[in-house]
């Protein structure tokens, strides 16, 4: 039971932490352009060391699949065409992979190279062990919040010790607990740095002294904009320039260069373009646009950007590469068919012992599932990023029933993760309100950073981490859209 627990924290504490969050930019921005922080957790939770050294090992063969995978065209062009009707955002990317890469046998090689900065979300189940939650290639941001939580944790432990112990889980197990290292803000910049001083060195014309150029496109008004300027300081610390731009921004600004060089009005060259939107369909919707067909000019901008000579994330490949289906295609696949996409038997393995059961839906599954199945055992999802899109329980039985067979092939059932919660209650800070919750569980999403199908940070493309951690009574664990808290990760013997 989660309880109001104003007196267990004395409230300078509390007011200590919380301005330490705003002043190191862990918040979002207000309407009124004000900054409230983030919600976090006091103390950091506990994982066994083995099971993290697992997923370190596991997360970049994940992404090396991911990576190659995506530049199989034939595979994703076959593999989505089903999906791509059930779901229209999905159909209008598969329609812009077609303009962008040909149909088979007359495959087209766009300008562009793939830079994959790539989170795996995991949950470790209590019966099945770790395993992959989704595959995160577009928007995978909040590398800089994940580092920044190891950081506040490690602020209060020195700052507030006898707090941070009382409400520690590590107070509950006899080994002690440390601190996983955790450098997600400095790798991903990093890798994004590496990748833009390549693509500018392919560039005989460009100035000596001029400095490569990153180009983050933002959803506009948007409230979380801190993280993607903790990493923008980072690039800018790295010598890159960076600017930001809509869709909108870009359908008018962006011209092509000599070499298909990708030119932005009043900025020139752009070396990586990073894309924080594009997941969704209001990302490239324009009510001033009165078009037949719906964003059909702001995604053309989109494919207009792979025709050059630069380094994106995510690629439209990436985009539909990382999509639930591929995963649940992944996941019912014999792992010798991993080997197409690079893989050894023994890594394929590797990847396979993560995935979590996944089920087409189909006549065949709905019977199954309304007469036979455990309904609190699985989660329908349909192939929507973020918070919101999933279904539980006895409402998934009602779900699958409204659906008729032309929406099937965007949708998925997927074995229902239920995580160990935390051993002893911990304090959530919410609007700088401490509540404890009792049932905290937890999620860890892995960052990995590939340029051009090779890892480009020093551990085999592996790039820090982001803990997010809700009560275990709540379905929507998000820090922005759902009753998540920012949290960080001790590892235990």
């Amino acid at each position: 039971m989660n309880s109001k627990a104003s007196s267990m924290i004395p409230q300078h504490v509390i007011e200590d932490a919380t301005e330490w969050a705003i002043m190191h930019g862990v918040a979002f921005r207000q309407a009124d352009n004000t900054a409230r922080h983030c919600p976090f957790s006091i103390a950091p939770m506990t994982m066994k060391r083995e099971v993290y050294e697992h997923l370190r090992k596991v997360t970049p063969l994940i992404t090396k699949l991911i990576s190659n995978l995506s530049e199989d065209h034939d595979y994703l062009q076959s593999s989505l065409q089903d999906m791509a009707k059930a779901d229209p955002f999905f159909g209008r990317l598969l329609a812009l992979h077609q303009q962008a890469h040909g149909d088979k046998g007359q495959r087209l090689t766009p300008a562009r190279k793939p830079l994959l900065l790539m989170r795996t979300d995991f949950m470790d189940d209590r019966q099945h062990g770790a395993k992959v939650i989704e595959f995160n290639g577009i928007a995978a941001g909040m590398a800089p919040f994940g580092q920044r939580a190891t950081e506040f944790h490690a602020f209060l432990a020195n700052q507030w010790p006898a707090v941070y112990r009382k409400w520690s889980e590590t107070s509950s197990v006899n080994s002690p607990a440390t601190p996983a290292e955790n450098q997600g803000l400095e790798q991903l910049a990093y890798g994004i740095t590496q990748a833009a001083k390549k693509i500018q060195a392919t560039f005989t014309t460009d100035m000596p002294q001029s400095k490569p150029t990153f180009l983050m496109v933002i959803q506009a008004n948007e409230d979380n904009v801190y993280d993607q300027h903790l990493l923008e300081i980072a690039l800018q610390k790295n010598g890159l320039r960076t600017v930001r731009r809509t869709f909108e921004q870009l359908s008018t600004q962006l011209a092509t260069g000599d070499n298909q060089r990708l030119m932005l009005e009043g900025v020139g060259a752009i070396d990586v373009v990073y894309l924080r939107a594009g997941y969704q369909y209001s990302d490239y919707y324009s009510p001033e646009r009165n078009e037949s067909v719906c964003c059909q000019t702001l995604s053309q901008t989109r494919l207009f950007i792979e025709q050059h000579n630069v380094a994106v994330n995510a690629t439209i490949s990436q985009q539909l590469a990382t999509s639930k289906t591929i995963q649940m295609r992944l996941t019912i696949m014999p792992a010798q068919e991993y080997l197409r996409w690079g893989l050894t038997l023994a890594e394929a393995r590797l990847v396979k012992s993560v995935l979590a059961d996944m089920k087409p839906v189909d006549k065949n599954t709905i019977n199954w599932f309304n007469n036979h199945a455990d309904k609190q055992e699985w989660v329908l999802k349909n192939q929507g990023e973020g918070g919101g899109h999933c279904i539980f329980g006895e409402d998934i039985s009602e779900k699958l029933n409204q659906l008729v067979p032309a929406e099937y092939d965007a949708w998925a059932l997927m074995l229902r993760l239920y995580p160990h919660e935390r051993e002893t209650p911990t304090i959530a800070v919410r609007d700088g309100v401490q509540i404890q919750i009792n049932d905290l569980v937890s999620e860890i999403g892995l960052f990995t950073a590939y340029y051009n199908g090779e890892p480009v940070t020093a551990s085999e493309g592996y790039a820090g981490y982001l803990i997010r951690s809700k009560p275990a009574s709540e379905n929507e664990g998000g820090i922005h859209s759902g009753k998540g808290i920012l949290d960080s990760l001790s590892l235990i013997d």
